[in-house]
Protein backbone atom coordinates (compact mmCIF):
# COMPACT_ATOMS: atom_id res chain seq x y z
CA UNK A 1 0.00 0.00 0.00
CA UNK A 2 1.28 3.32 -0.95
CA UNK A 3 2.19 5.56 1.83
CA UNK A 4 -0.23 8.19 2.54
CA UNK A 5 0.52 12.09 0.92
CA UNK A 6 0.17 15.09 2.90
CA UNK A 7 -3.54 15.75 1.18
CA UNK A 8 -4.46 12.59 2.25
CA UNK A 9 -3.10 13.26 5.73
CA UNK A 10 -5.01 16.44 5.96
CA UNK A 11 -8.14 14.57 4.78
CA UNK A 12 -8.42 11.94 7.50
CA UNK A 13 -7.36 14.54 10.08
CA UNK A 14 -10.12 16.71 8.98
CA UNK A 15 -12.94 13.93 8.22
CA UNK A 16 -12.14 12.64 11.82
CA UNK A 17 -13.33 15.66 13.13
CA UNK A 18 -15.96 15.58 11.23
CA UNK A 19 -17.08 12.52 8.97
CA UNK A 20 -19.82 14.75 7.48
CA UNK A 21 -17.95 17.38 6.40
CA UNK A 22 -19.10 18.36 2.43
CA UNK A 23 -16.35 18.33 -0.49
CA UNK A 24 -16.44 22.12 -0.03
CA UNK A 25 -15.69 22.18 3.71
CA UNK A 26 -13.08 19.86 3.18
CA UNK A 27 -11.56 22.20 0.54
CA UNK A 28 -11.14 25.00 2.82
CA UNK A 29 -10.65 22.60 5.74
CA UNK A 30 -7.52 21.37 3.99
CA UNK A 31 -6.10 23.94 1.81
CA UNK A 32 -6.92 22.39 -1.42
CA UNK A 33 -9.39 22.36 -4.49
CA UNK A 34 -12.85 20.84 -4.89
CA UNK A 35 -11.77 18.75 -7.42
CA UNK A 36 -8.33 17.47 -5.45
CA UNK A 37 -10.04 16.72 -2.81
CA UNK A 38 -12.93 14.91 -4.45
CA UNK A 39 -10.50 12.50 -6.72
CA UNK A 40 -8.36 12.07 -3.43
CA UNK A 41 -11.64 10.97 -1.51
CA UNK A 42 -12.58 8.82 -4.27
CA UNK A 43 -9.02 7.21 -4.43
CA UNK A 44 -8.79 6.49 -0.75
CA UNK A 45 -12.36 4.54 -0.90
CA UNK A 46 -10.96 2.45 -3.87
CA UNK A 47 -7.92 2.05 -2.21
CA UNK A 48 -9.70 0.85 1.14
CA UNK A 49 -8.21 3.62 3.13
CA UNK A 50 -11.50 4.97 4.41
CA UNK A 51 -14.18 2.53 4.66
CA UNK A 52 -16.74 4.68 5.71
CA UNK A 53 -17.66 8.04 6.88
CA UNK A 54 -17.70 7.46 10.19
CA UNK A 55 -14.27 7.50 9.61
CA UNK A 56 -12.61 4.21 9.87
CA UNK A 57 -9.66 4.56 7.78
CA UNK A 58 -6.71 1.15 7.51
CA UNK A 59 -5.05 2.44 10.66
CA UNK A 60 -7.74 0.54 12.91
CA UNK A 61 -6.91 -2.84 12.04
CA UNK A 62 -4.73 -5.68 13.50
CA UNK A 63 -1.22 -4.89 12.37
CA UNK A 64 -1.13 -1.22 13.19
CA UNK A 65 0.84 0.59 16.08
CA UNK A 66 -0.87 1.95 18.85
CA UNK A 67 0.85 3.77 21.52
CA UNK A 68 -0.04 6.00 24.20
CA UNK A 69 1.79 9.21 24.82
CA UNK A 70 1.87 11.58 27.80
CA UNK A 71 2.68 15.41 26.75
CA UNK A 72 3.37 18.10 28.83
CA UNK A 73 2.52 21.85 28.12
CA UNK A 74 4.19 24.84 28.52
CA UNK A 75 2.28 26.99 30.80
CA UNK A 76 -1.32 28.00 29.27
CA UNK A 77 -0.16 26.70 25.34
CA UNK A 78 -3.02 23.70 25.61
CA UNK A 79 -5.58 25.33 23.45
CA UNK A 80 -3.08 25.76 20.36
CA UNK A 81 -1.05 22.66 21.13
CA UNK A 82 -4.79 20.81 20.73
CA UNK A 83 -5.40 22.48 17.54
CA UNK A 84 -1.66 21.27 16.48
CA UNK A 85 -2.30 18.08 17.23
CA UNK A 86 -5.76 17.61 15.74
CA UNK A 87 -4.28 18.01 12.49
CA UNK A 88 -2.01 14.87 12.91
CA UNK A 89 -4.03 12.00 10.95
CA UNK A 90 -2.17 9.19 13.31
CA UNK A 91 -3.72 10.96 16.38
CA UNK A 92 -6.71 9.11 17.49
CA UNK A 93 -7.79 11.19 20.47
CA UNK A 94 -6.79 13.60 22.71
CA UNK A 95 -7.38 13.41 26.71
CA UNK A 96 -6.68 16.37 29.41
CA UNK A 97 -5.62 14.65 32.69
CA UNK A 98 -4.14 15.71 35.93
CA UNK A 99 -1.17 14.58 37.84
CA UNK A 100 2.36 15.26 35.77
CA UNK A 101 1.45 15.00 32.68
CA UNK A 102 -1.26 17.55 30.53
CA UNK A 103 -2.55 15.12 27.64
CA UNK A 104 -2.42 12.18 26.78
CA UNK A 105 -2.64 10.98 23.08
CA UNK A 106 -3.71 7.70 21.57
CA UNK A 107 -1.80 7.34 18.41
CA UNK A 108 -2.87 4.29 15.75
CA UNK A 109 -0.27 4.40 12.83
CA UNK A 110 0.17 2.09 10.36
CA UNK A 111 3.64 1.83 10.32
CA UNK A 112 6.56 2.32 13.17
CA UNK A 113 7.82 4.90 10.00
CA UNK A 114 4.31 6.65 10.57
CA UNK A 115 4.50 6.37 14.50
CA UNK A 116 7.46 7.70 13.91
CA UNK A 117 6.59 11.00 11.96
CA UNK A 118 3.44 11.49 14.15
CA UNK A 119 5.58 11.06 17.72
CA UNK A 120 8.13 13.95 15.73
CA UNK A 121 5.84 16.21 14.95
CA UNK A 122 4.03 15.95 18.51
CA UNK A 123 7.19 16.58 20.06
CA UNK A 124 8.17 19.80 17.56
CA UNK A 125 4.63 21.14 18.41
CA UNK A 126 4.59 24.45 20.14
CA UNK A 127 4.22 24.37 23.61
CA UNK A 128 4.83 20.80 24.12
CA UNK A 129 7.85 20.72 26.96
CA UNK A 130 8.54 16.56 27.54
CA UNK A 131 6.55 13.57 25.91
CA UNK A 132 6.80 10.00 27.05
CA UNK A 133 5.20 7.16 24.83
CA UNK A 134 4.50 3.21 25.83
CA UNK A 135 3.77 1.43 22.59
CA UNK A 136 0.58 -0.61 22.91
CA UNK A 137 1.22 -4.90 22.68
CA UNK A 138 -1.06 -7.31 22.43
CA UNK A 139 -4.62 -6.90 24.76
CA UNK A 140 -3.84 -8.79 28.08
CA UNK A 141 -6.86 -11.90 28.21
CA UNK A 142 -7.89 -13.83 31.13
Amino acid sequence: MTPLSETDRALIAALRGNARMSVTQLSHAIGASRTTVRARLDALVAEGRIRRFTIETDVDVEGTVKAITMVALQGQMSRAVIRTLRKIPEVATIHATNGAWDLVVEIRAESLTAFDRALREIREAPGVTNSESSILLAPVTG
